[in-house]
């Protein structure tokens, strides 16, 4: 997939942020050898000057999708109440049509559709509360078939439960020994808050006995007595796994009371835990009980942010019984997010991109692994803006995407034309 990787290429006068002078990027071997101003080509260096003026980032990182329902809207039929609840009985109603091939198939497009926007690391939630694990050994076979343009990383998602379903516990153990990268867990979705809680321990007890990393559906109702993150943050505190650990949506803290937040947010910043919100599908499922006025339904990122506790914004749902829409582009993610959460002071803004770039690769605990920084894998996108302002502001298109050097996907930005 795209063009061979040469020894040394020089990208001149890219813009890194906001507000500061355009520089130069070496690339030799696949890693970044050089950025600064002024640097002059090599003999035989391949000079990049197309993109000059443009805005360079670090690749947008997926924090949360789930891959194996991808591309299903419709089949076996629409969910028309717009509910989670619906949702998760449409997928059950799909789950027989299900195989190997037909899984790997629709991911497989879905993967390129995000690569195409400048995607290079994905964390997918895939249901293993299914007995043959079909949809689990699909994308672990993808995983590797696509790894030279995709880091995929996957979390053992047990969608019913890990005891309100029969073998949770055993499933999740076996999803684990395959080869997923995380545990996950549904705690609000359990029978009793007897099980929900124990489902917690199983899911770290797992989790460090295989040594893997965390992330928890975590409170994704609007009942504020949904009280799972408190178990979730005090097990990352007590276990020392931190921010090995992730909540995601906890969208019942969007109706927690104020003086119960206060008290939580000692044990979440104690605790070191990453968050994932998932701006566009939060939206679209919270708040369908509520008469008017009605809840906005997305945690309280701004809160979480201020307090300089990681957040990071997901997709979600891809075109699927939850989610009828989706392209797999980040911005629009950072967009709907910034609306809704009441971020639209400039300085939130301009440093909005980090939700879906480096807040998201600390999700993912990529490590030294991500960034422009001389030394690293030369992995970047380009886009048709100078800054992120614009960029954001204007949809601007990927212009480039390059994975260790080598171009694996590119657009040009569409010509409009007033005639008047």
């Amino acid at each position: 997939m795209g063009k061979e990787k040469v020894s040394g290429m020089l990208f001149q006068n890219l813009y890194l942020s906001e507000g500061n002078e355009p520089v130069d990027i070496r690339v030799t071997d696949g890693k970044f050898e050089e950025i600064g101003p002024g640097l002059q080509p090599r003999p035989g260096e391949e000079v990049v000057s197309d993109c000059a003026g443009k805005l360079a980032l670090p690749p947008f990182v997926e924090s949360h999708v789930h891959l194996d329902t991808c591309l299903t809207a419709g089949r076996p039929r629409w969910n028309l109440t717009g509910t989670l609840f619906e949702g998760i009985q449409c997928w059950e109603e799909y789950k027989p049509f299900l195989t190997k091939e037909e899984v790997k198939e629709r991911v497989n497009r879905a993967v390129r559709l995000q690569a195409s926007n400048g995607i290079q690391y994905v964390r997918t939630h895939v249901d293993i509360n299914d007995p043959k694990l079909t949809a689990l050994e699909a994308i672990l076979e993808l995983r590797e078939e696509v790894r030279d343009f995709m880091d995929i990383q996957i979390v053992a998602f047990p969608q019913y439960g890990i005891l309100s379903y029969p073998r949770g516990a055993e499933l999740l153990e076996q999803a684990l020994k395959l080869g997923a990268d995380a545990a996950g867990a549904i705690p609000h979705f359990e029978f009793t808050r007897e099980y929900s809680v124990e489902s917690l321990n199983i899911c770290f007890e797992l989790a460090q006995k295989y040594g893997k990393l965390i992330d928890v559906h975590c409170d994704e109702i609007d009942d504020e007595a949904s009280r799972g993150l408190e178990t979730v943050a005090t097990r990352a505190y007590e276990t020392g796994m931190r921010d090995m650990v992730t909540a995601s949506h906890t969208t019942a803290m969007h109706s927690y009371n104020n003086a119960y937040v206060i008290r939580l947010m000692r044990i979440l910043k104690m605790s070191g835990m990453n968050f994932v919100a998932n701006p566009c599908v939060n939206m679209h499922l919270g708040g369908r009980v509520d008469p008017y006025p009605k809840r906005r339904s997305m945690t309280r990122v701004k809160e979480l942010t201020e307090e300089g506790i990681n957040v990071s914004f997901g997709s979600d749902d891809l075109f699927d019984p939850w989610n009828p829409l989706g392209n797999a582009n980040m911005r629009d993610q950072v967009f709907m997010g910034l609306y809704t959460g009441h971020m639209l002071g400039y300085e939130e803004i301009v440093n909005s991109c980090r939700f879906v770039t480096t807040n998201a690769a600390r999700t993912l605990h990529l490590g030294d692994a991500y960034g422009i920084r001389p030394g690293g894998e030369a992995n970047f996108v380009v886009l048709d803006a100078k800054d992120w302002y614009d960029a954001l502001n204007y949809d601007a298109a990927v212009l480039r995407s390059y994975r260790r050097g080598r171009l694996i996907a590119a657009s040009k930005p569409a010509e409009k034309h007033v005639y008047f």
